[in-house]
């Protein structure tokens, strides 16, 4: 019989099977593209920018194209003069709404104990 504690020690996934779901969602930009997509609904570009605040044109594109990509979300070209472009969270994306739920409620709960923790550590105590 194989020793798999040898395997997980070598395999990350192995190790903690969340890892690639924290990878791929809680990237620095997917998690407010994907919040303000399930809040807001389907938008263009300059409205998800506007919303969002400090992303850049470069950053968003390169975000929204890789979520696509990944099936978080879904781009509509529409082929007008001049041409449209709307994004929306898919199914799959729509799917993390419990998670995100789950986690405002956990920092909602104890952001301010991990900031008195913080607090108490940085004061030597």
């Amino acid at each position: 019989m194989a020793d798999t504690r040898t395997e997980e020690a070598l395999d990350p996934e192995l190790a903690c099977p969340i890892a690639p779901v924290v990878d791929l969602v809680f990237s620095r930009w997917t998690t407010p593209i994907l919040w303000t997509l399930h809040e807001y609904g389907r938008q263009r570009f300059v409205e998800l920018q506007r919303r969002i605040g400090t992303i850049t044109p470069k950053v968003l594109t390169q975000r929204l194209r890789q979520m696509e990509r990944d099936g978080l979300v879904v781009r509509t070209y529409h082929p007008e003069v001049p041409p449209r472009v709307e994004y929306e969270i898919s199914d799959l994306g729509r799917s993390l709404a419990p998670l995100f739920a789950a986690l405002a409620e956990w920092s909602a709960e104890n952001l301010e104990k991990v900031e008195q923790a913080r607090r108490a550590h940085d004061a030597g105590g």
